[in-house]
């Protein structure tokens, strides 16, 4: 990927880091905006005015853009606590900025561009007080087919859901929670980077409009009381 150009939202840390490192390490340039402090664009993606400048700041400083991660993390607030303005931001940090920024960046995407979206396996399920953050997920997923579908010819655009990431460094989750998962352990960051590495690469030359669930098969466990280990107790 040297030579290539690599732009990503919410890269600083988690899932976005993980994706950063592994562009750098094919020798990409890598663009991140973050609102955390650090050797970065320091923006927020909810704001138009910071996704503007941002992309400006992309285009001259490298002229064109061959890859678009859209990875920022919405906010996470149930109905009962989830206020107009909270829910609003989780939605513009996780759908209107991944609109944007593919639209503010489209007229410079170089030939064999590709974006990718960052959505989540909650895009198909839920837990209990998460609507702000599954619906910018579901949004998200959305989204994806619909850019797909419009930027035909110019970018091909995907998403990835991933399930269970640990996103906390050197640790490693062992009992239950790792022995629930049918693959037998917790996701890595460097799961949905290997994924999002592929998608950008020739190899994946015909795949788009793809959402793509990494979660270790979680989603595809059903789950009864009594069977396999499981029981219900109430709540």
């Amino acid at each position: 990927m040297q030579g290539k150009v690599a732009v990503i939202t919410g890269g600083a840390h988690g899932i976005g880091k993980a994706i950063a490192d592994a562009f750098l390490r094919e020798r990409a340039t890598v663009h991140i905006i973050d609102i955390q402090p650090g050797d970065w664009f320091v923006g927020d993606v909810s704001k138009k005015e910071d996704l503007e400048r941002f992309a400006a700041s992309v285009i001259e400083k490298s002229g064109h853009v061959d890859y678009l991660i859209n990875n920022a993390l919405p906010l996470m607030k149930g109905i009962d606590d989830c206020t107009w303005e909270e829910f609003s931001y989780a939605l513009a940090v996780g759908v209107t900025a991944t609109f944007y920024l593919t639209k503010l960046l489209m007229p410079f995407f170089a030939p064999g561009a590709s974006v990718i979206n960052i959505s989540s396996s909650r895009d198909r399920m839920s837990q209990p007080q998460t609507e702000s953050y599954t619906a910018a997920k579901g949004g998200i997923a959305a989204l994806t087919h619909a850019l797909a579908v419009s930027l035909a010819g110019k970018a091909r655009v995907n998403s990835i859901s991933p399930g269970w990431i640990d996103t906390s460094a050197g640790s490693v989750i062992t009992g239950p929670d790792a022995a629930q998962q049918p693959v037998g352990r917790v996701g890595k960051p460097e799961d949905i980077a290997a994924m999002a590495l592929f998608l950008c690469s020739e190899k994946a030359g015909f795949i788009t409009g793809e959402n793509i669930c990494i979660d270790g098969g979680m989603t595809k466990l059903m789950i009864y009381h009594g069977e396999h280990g499981w029981a219900y107790h109430g709540g």
